[in-house]
């Protein structure tokens, strides 16, 4: 149980510090920028894999440069063929290499099995990676790999791999 408390509290502290001492200088950039991805949900699963669909919110506005790179916070929403949806708000750091875009991020979250896998607790902890290539007008086109964890809180922790396929437009 220490270790669960210990593991949160890390994440948490973690966040908070690289946000307090984020630089006040903000990355120019279009205000709104929406992640509309699809793709196979547990995919490393063959009993409880599922297509999934989903939408992700970024607002760079709230962009800030800190000692681990640029960040901003994400939302979204994800739901899988099996009514399994998960709901999140977390952190996305954003590098840039050329024309291409790595973006790592971690996003606290619940989830609701419908039908779908049973992950072991309604909180749930996606890490994910995800690579873009720029297009043109404000436009990107990538893939991403997450991972869904309860760290254990749950009586389970089967967790879920999932990739997807991602359009991504800046308004």
């Amino acid at each position: 149980m220490i270790k669960k408390v210990l593991t949160i509290s890390i994440c948490i502290i973690f966040a908070l510090i690289s946000f307090a001492s984020a630089d006040d200088s903000k990355i120019e950039t279009d205000s709104t920028k929406l992640n509309f991805y699809t793709g196979m949900f547990d995919f490393s699963d063959d009993g409880k894999k599922s297509e999934l669909f989903g939408v992700q919110h970024q607002n760079e506005d709230l962009n800030r440069d800190t000692f681990l790179g640029n960040l901003s916070p994400v939302t979204g929403a994800m739901m899988t063929a099996n009514n399994a949806s998960y709901f999140y708000t977390g952190v996305q750091a954003q590098y840039k290499i050329g024309s291409l875009n790595f973006n790592p991020s971690f996003a606290p979250g619940y989830y609701n099995e419908g039908d779908g896998k049973d992950l072991g607790h309604a909180l749930e902890f996606k890490s994910e990676v995800q690579l873009s290539m720029n297009l043109p007008k404000d436009s990107f086109i990538g893939v991403s790999y997450n991972h869904l964890s309860n760290a254990s809180l749950g009586s389970k922790n089967p967790g879920a791999n999932s990739y997807m396929f991602n359009f991504l437009k800046k308004f």
